[in-house]
Order: C-alpha cells, then sequence, then structure tokens
C-alpha cells in the first residue's frame, strides 16, 4: 500500500475542501500560477539588471564629473580669497578636463603593445600605467611644462589678461579635439593639439611677433624625427634579439646569456636619468655620480635577473613560444619605464597653459626659468591616470593589435625604443609626440620583420636547416601576389594616422581661434 507522504509546501498552502457523500474532505490541490511574492522578486530583478546596465554606461563620466568638481575643490583650497580666484578654479577644471583626455587617448601607447602581446591583462596595463605616469609627472614634468607655459608665446610681451584666455581657449580646443579623436577611435597627438592651440589662439590674440618662431621650429622638427628615431631605435632591438637569441640553435640558452645583459643596460639606463633629471628637485647630482649610481643599479639587476630567468627557462622546449614566456617580465618592466616617461613628457600639455594662468592671475611673467606649483603638477598627473583609467581600453586595441601583429619580444622592442626616445626628448625640454613615437616604433618593427624575412641570411639557413627546403624564398618573391600578402603592416592605418597627425595642428589651431574670439568678447 503506497502512502502519501505530503509535501510541506502543499501543507502550508491554504486547503480547499470540497463536499461528497462521504463527508468533507480537504484535497491540497496545485498551484499553477507564480505566487505574488515571486512575482515580485522577478520585478525587483529585473528593475536592478536594468538600472546596474543603464548605470555601468554613466559611472565613466560621473566619475569623470566627480574628479573635475574635486580639482575646482583643490585649486581653491590654494587661491581662494586672492585675486583672480574663479578664473583659476576654472581653469583647473578645464586641465582637468584635458588631462583625462590625454590619459584616454595617449597614455594607451604606453601599455598598448603588452596588451596586444597578451603579455598583461586589460587591468594590470592600466593599474601599472596609472601609477608610474603620477611618478613621472610629478618627479620629472616640470622641465617640457615651462616649454609649454612660455616657450611658444613670450609672456613679457603679451597682457596678462590676454594670456589668460589664450591659454584657455588652447585648453578647451585641444582637449574637445582629443576626445573626439578618442571616440573616433583615432591615436593622435596630444602635444600637436594643445601646440596646435596656444599657436592659433595667439596668432589672434597678439602680434606674430609675440610667438617664438624658433622654438615652435624646434619643437616642429622634433614631431618629424621622433617617430623615425623611434622606428630605428625598435628596429634596432629586434635585430638584436633575432640575431643573438630568436634564430639561435638554443634559444633558452642565449636567452639566459643575452636577456640579463639587456635587463641590466635597461635598468642602468632608466636608474641614471631618473638620479640626474627626475629628482633634480630633491637633489642635486651630477652627471658622473648619476652615471655610477646607474652602473651599480644595471650590475644588481644584471645579478639578479640572471638566476631568475635560469628558473624561469627550466623545463621549456627550445621554440618561440617559450621565449615570449621569458619576455612577459622584462616586456610589464619596460611598459612601466614608458608610462614613467610618457607622465614626465606629456604631463606638460595639460598643467603648462594652466601654470601660465596662475602665474598671468598672480601679476607675474610666465618665463622659461618659472616653476610650476606642485598643486598644477597633481592634477595634471593624477587626471592622466583618470582618463587612462575610464576611457583608455578604446584605443589600447589600436595600437596593440590593429597596426601589426606583436608578440612579448617585439612589443618589448617598441616600448623600450619609445621610451629611450621620450627619456631624451624630456631632457632637452622637448615637447614631443609619444604618439608618435611609440605608433613610430610599432611600424619600425613592422617593416624592419617584412625587411628581414626577405634579407636576413640567418633566418633564411634557420629556416632551411628546420624545413629541408631550399627553393621556398624564391617561389615566394617569384609571385608578387604572394609578397604583398606576406606584408606585416597593415598600409591603411598608416595611411589613416599620419592623415590625423596632419589634421591635427590646424584644426585644434582654428577650433582654438574661433573659441579665444568667444571669450574675448565676453571678458575682455
Amino acid at each position: 500500500m503506497l502512502l502519501h507522504t505530503p509535501n510541506p509546501l502543499e501543507c502550508a498552502r491554504p486547503h480547499r475542501y470540497w463536499r461528497s457523500g462521504f463527508g468533507d474532505r480537504a484535497l491540497a490541490k496545485p498551484r499553477l500560477e507564480k505566487l505574488t511574492l515571486d512575482k515580485d522578486l522577478d520585478k525587483l530583478s529585473l528593475a536592478e539588471e536594468a538600472s546596474h546596465h543603464a548605470m555601468r554606461k554613466l559611472s565613466a563620466p560621473g566619475l569623470a564629473l566627480l574628479f573635475l568638481l574635486l580639482s575646482m575643490a583643490f585649486a581653491a583650497s590654494y587661491v581662494i580669497g586672492s585675486r583672480g580666484a574663479a578664473i583659476v578654479i576654472a581653469a583647473a577644471a578645464i586641465a582637468g578636463y584635458m588631462a583625462m583626455n590625454i590619459g584616454a587617448n595617449d597614455v594607451t601607447n604606453n601599455v598598448g603593445a603588452a596588451v596586444g602581446a597578451k603579455a598583461m591583462t586589460m587591468a594590470t596595463a592600466l593599474a601599472i600605467a596609472a601609477v608610474f605616469e603620477i611618478a613621472g609627472a610629478l618627479s620629472a614634468g616640470r622641465k617640457v611644462t615651462l616649454t609649454i607655459e612660455a616657450g611658444i608665446v613670450d609672456g613679457a610681451l603679451v597682457d596678462p589678461q590676454t594670456l589668460i584666455w589664450l591659454m584657455m581657449a588652447a585648453l578647451i580646443s585641444s582637449a574637445a579635439w582629443i576626445n573626439i579623436a578618442t571616440y573616433s577611435r583615432a591615436p593622435v597627438s596630444t602635444t600637436h593639439s594643445i601646440i596646435g592651440g596656444i599657436v592659433g589662439a595667439g596668432m589672434i590674440a597678439t602680434d606674430l611677433s609675440h610667438i617664438n618662431w624658433w622654438t615652435l621650429a624646434g619643437i616642429t622638427a622634433s614631431w618629424s624625427v621622433s617617430p623615425l628615431l623611434g622606428g630605428v631605435i625598435a628596429a634596432a632591438f629586434l635585430a638584436f634579439l633575432k640575431e643573438f637569441i630568436i634564430y639561435r640553435e638554443d634559444r633558452i640558452e642565449a636567452a639566459r646569456r643575452w636577456m640579463p645583459i639587456v635587463l641590466g643596460v635597461t635598468a642602468g639606463a632608466f636608474t641614471a636619468y631618473v638620479a640626474v633629471f627626475a629628482l633634480i628637485q630633491v637633489a642635486n647630482i651630477s652627471i658622473s655620480t648619476g652615471l655610477l649610481i646607474g652602473l651599480l643599479a644595471g650590475i644588481l639587476c644584471y645579478l639578479s635577473s640572471k638566476p631568475w630567468i635560469h628558473r624561469q627557462s627550466e623545463g621549456l622546449d627550445n621554440r618561440n613560444q617559450s621565449l615570449r614566456k621569458l619576455f612577459r617580465m622584462p616586456l610589464i618592466f619596460s611598459a612601466a619605464l614608458l608610462s614613467f616617461a610618457h607622465g614626465a613628457n606629456d604631463v606638460s600639455n595639460a598643467i603648462g597653459p594652466l601654470s601660465a594662468i596662475v602665474s598671468a592671475v598672480n601679476g607675474a611673467v610666465s618665463a622659461e626659468s618659472a616653476r610650476a606649483p606642485f598643486w598644477v603638477l597633481l592634477i595634471g598627473a593624477l587626471g592622466i591616470s583618470m582618463g587612462l583609467v575610464l576611457y583608455g581600453p578604446l584605443l589600447i586595441r589600436v595600437v596593440g593589435e590593429e597596426i601589426t601583429r606583436l608578440n612579448p619580444m617585439r612589443a618589448f622592442c617598441v616600448a623600450l625604443a619609445t621610451a629611450v626616445t621620450v627619456l631624451l626628448a624630456t631632457e632637452f625640454g622637448l615637447p614631443i609626440s609619444s604618439t608618435h613615437t611609440a605608433v613610430g616604433a610599432v611600424f619600425g618593427v613592422g617593416f624592419f620583420r617584412e625587411w628581414y624575412i626577405r634579407h636576413s641570411r640567418r633566418r633564411l639557413e634557420y629556416v632551411r636547416k628546420k624545413t629541408g627546403r631550399e627553393d621556398f624564398m624564391g617561389r615566394a618573391e617569384a609571385n608578387f601576389a604572394e609578397v604583398r600578402r606576406r606584408r606585416l603592416v597593415r598600409r591603411s592605418h598608416f595611411l589613416t594616422i599620419v592623415a590625423a597627425w596632419v589634421v591635427t595642428v590646424p584644426a585644434s589651431a582654428l577650433l582654438s581661434a574661433v573659441i579665444y574670439l568667444i571669450l574675448s568678447s565676453i571678458f575682455l
């Protein structure tokens, strides 16, 4: 006999009674519809999902607005009660907006190669770039700031009120142009934007003789040289790796021998730069002392990295995939170095005009011997990191993945070459474009690979020995279509990026001139 065991849920529900000849019997009929409580919970869950989806889109603009408000409050704590405080507070917000645009568009060049090579995740890349951007901007950002502040328009020849609105127009126009470029996924030069903005407003606001054309000519020349130099240095690094590590019979043993040397030289050069130039506000270290400190740091890095590389290489197969694993940590180091260099150079694009406005409001003349206040540097440094974290991933993949294929070894060459070029320019006070340099290095790596594949005897002999084929290059070269198919650089991206570079200066200059006319008609 089967006994019916009542369901506890059924027992908890009200019973329905029906009457028969055998008396009243209670039967628990199943409820097919959902309970009211379940419906309400479902509605709440759907409402929460919809609100989270909407808030996710609004979170980045909300955090950006919060940063601008904090920048205004931070500036107010220094200038409140003084003359022109309202102008400085407004300029601080615009400079913070400009800094965030720099972070969104420009800082992607620092970590794009590493992300494209899959050596680090997007979150890791953003965290490393944010920390070292702040360090570079605060410790070594003043020198290039002076060039933006007083090296283009001579503050001694311009009325302070005119200079204030000139710099304000340059900030607004360049920030707006970079914002448009970022959403168009075009890695333009923020340096081009701000200098174009200063020149455009300066030509309307002052006499042409008040613009330092020789300084501007030197900056323009550096824009042409920096991508070429970045490409040449990156190609040279890659040539060294291919000749001494990649196309060797025992790649792992070659990596154990040469990688500690490469890391030691990199660490030594970076340490010497920081000691002599970046720490000038803390201690006055001579070049000879700085070189000695760099030498000691390089030796220490060599000694410490050698056993680490040996441990990492144990059990690895003698193939390129194994080398990629060994190059992940050096690539992270080079990306951090590049972020430091970028912070030292490009923070000036945001805070140079702000520093000029602060000086003009206080009645001082912006000169190339002036010093940007620390709070101004801090707004620029934090703004760059904020823009990178909120909007940086939009362009990281363009530089890292869509120009040429990168692996950790090629990405290491790109990052290291860009860092070296930007650090050299920072020492000379030249506000070069890190975008130009990084993209030039990426193209340099791609074009060198195309040349190396067709002309390297070492690679030819290596592949012939591995494949046993003697005529594979001859047949490929005889077919022109095959040669074009084997191109490793996307020419369309090259033309698009160069076009964006060419358009940036006149576009930002024209926009700045229009904005200055509007501001001057209202406030002057």
